[in-house]
């Protein structure tokens, strides 16, 4: 079963979130979290932070990541683990595998026609307001 990572990654005064259009399928042409694939052996978390700095050049020392939760696709034959952090500090953003943009909160995250995802990060984003308070603190 093939592991992929999910990153939730809020700028610091947790207004807006990080995301990118998708230049390939799947998904092509949608907004979507960054993320990618888990190595054979390597950790979730060591995944996360590494596809982090691959896709956005966002460092370890700029954000604490936390397991929020993950999705299993049986028939897939594949898992998504899904992280969020909080930037500690303003961060120059940038990368070449997707165009990478700061989204606002007042979006339909649920609108399938503009996010990847089958509704998935319309559900993280509720999760994290119900939690927020637990795992974002400064």
């Amino acid at each position: 079963m093939q592991g992929y990572n999910v990153l939730m990654i809020y700028s610091k005064d947790m207004d807006r979130l990080l995301m990118c259009k998708r230049l390939k399928n799947p998904y092509k042409g949608l907004s979507n979290l960054v993320g990618g694939k888990i190595e054979s052996g390597e950790t979730g978390i060591e995944a996360a932070y590494r596809e982090l700095f691959e896709e956005t050049n966002i460092s370890r020392e700029n954000v604490t990541l936390y397991h929020l939760m993950d999705f299993k696709y049986y028939m897939q034959h594949c898992y998504v683990e899904v992280y969020v952090g909080k930037l500690k500090c303003n961060v120059a953003i940038s990368g070449d595998e997707n165009e990478l943009y700061w989204s606002d909160l007042n979006q339909d995250f649920f609108d399938m026609t503009l996010f990847a995802g089958e509704g998935n990060i319309g559900h993280m984003i509720e999760q994290v307001k119900m939690s927020k308070s637990i795992f974002l603190t400064d």
